[in-house]
């Protein structure tokens, strides 16, 4: 059986720097290219300059929230099929439902797990060499 490591282009949107160095530092250790956004109006901009191949992004964040943010990248039909996969310190059902409302694939809980992070790329990321 081999286990052939493929390097995604992965997004994280988070307000919270620490947050963002950390996913950054996780994704590298695991081979992946990273992008950072601070907030969903920078992410939608990098996504649309850099069209990475999964996104995690933060709910509670300033200006544009994690959910407004998800429901514009899946209107949109050139970013429609990149996954989302939302975090948020918060673990209540009504959080994980309202981000399968607005399309998103996952919800990570934080702090997360190096592990938590590169098997949601592994997951996702295969799903979408699938589609390419």
């Amino acid at each position: 059986m081999s286990t052939i490591a493929t390097t995604f282009k992965v997004l994280v949107v988070d307000d919270s720097n620490t947050i963002r160095r950390s996913a950054e530092i996780f994704l590298k250790q695991g081979g992946h290219e990273v992008l950072l956004a601070e907030d969903g109006f920078d992410a939608l901009s990098k996504i649309n300059d850099h069209q990475p191949q999964l996104i995690f992004c933060d709910i509670l964040m300033p200006k544009l929230d994690g959910y407004q943010t998800c429901a514009i990248i899946k209107r949109n039909p050139k970013f429609a099929s990149i996954p989302v996969v939302m975090l948020s310190s918060k673990d209540g059902v009504f959080d994980k439902a309202r981000g399968r409302m607005v399309g998103s694939q996952d919800y990570l809980t934080k702090p997360f797990t190096k592990d938590q992070l590169l098997q949601a790329v592994q997951q996702f990321g295969a799903a979408m060499q699938g589609t390419i």
